[in-house]
């Protein structure tokens, strides 16, 4: 069994940041309903995963009413609102895999189509769904935060990139799958349970980045200053 550090041992929160890089996949576009559903079935997870969860960290203008490109485009490319909702309240949070996500969008589409068959709703031209997928690029900081105490105040300086990265990608990253602050709460000495319970309630799925930087920081106000 691997021992705890002491307070004075215990390592130090580094504090990353990243940025995405993005490329197209190497799909044909997605003219209609039915290209939408065989280009889910057969595109990489990069591409899944980064029109499900990357799409907060691109800069925006406005402030789309779902959080995924699939159920964004569903509404203002082929106008269709009942598979918008369907999409849009997906959680890509809530599956254990990828694989498990795409059967489960793919499924979705599947049934929608079947419901407006033999018509199937198409884009205009020029609002066809082109897919791609990123690279995410990480930096250090270089800050470090030594006791939980300090924790807060740091959450509230930090940039959209690192909320992300340690609060959402982390959750991607084997063997932990949990996010960043939580699994250094849990190495550090001390009775964290009702801040990680506070971290484990806040929803992923429908806030923004700057509103998850604000519910982070406010779950972490009353941290004992060890």
């Amino acid at each position: 069994m691997r021992e705890r550090a002491n307070s004075a041992t215990a390592p130090p929160f580094a504090v990353m940041d990243c940025t995405l890089l993005l490329r197209m996949s190497g799909l044909p576009p997605a003219y209609n309903m039915r290209d939408l559903s065989d280009r889910i079935a057969s595109c990489s997870d990069d591409t899944l995963y980064h029109h499900f969860c990357e799409t907060l960290l691109r800069p925006t203008f406005d402030d789309p009413d779902y959080r995924n490109d699939f159920a964004v485009w569903a509404k203002q490319g082929l106008g269709d609102p009942v598979l918008a909702e369907q999409l849009g309240i997906i959680d890509p949070y809530s599956f254990a895999s990828l694989t498990e996500l795409r059967a489960h969008v793919h499924e979705i589409i599947e049934e929608r189509l079947a419901e407006v068959s033999p018509w199937a709703p198409t884009a205009r031209p020029g609002y066809e769904f082109r897919f791609t997928e990123a690279t995410i690029v990480v930096f250090d900081t270089g800050e470090r935060v030594r006791r939980p105490h300090d924790l807060p105040r740091s959450i509230a300086r930090m940039s959209d990139g690192s909320i992300y990265f340690h609060f959402l990608e982390a959750r991607r990253r084997p063997p932990r799958q949990m996010d960043d602050f939580s699994a250094w709460l849990r190495e550090y000495p001390g009775d964290w349970a009702r801040h990680l319970q506070a971290i484990q309630g806040i929803d992923v799925h429908f806030h923004s980045l700057p509103t998850m930087r604000r519910a982070l920081a406010d779950s972490l106000l009353g941290l004992p200053d060890t």
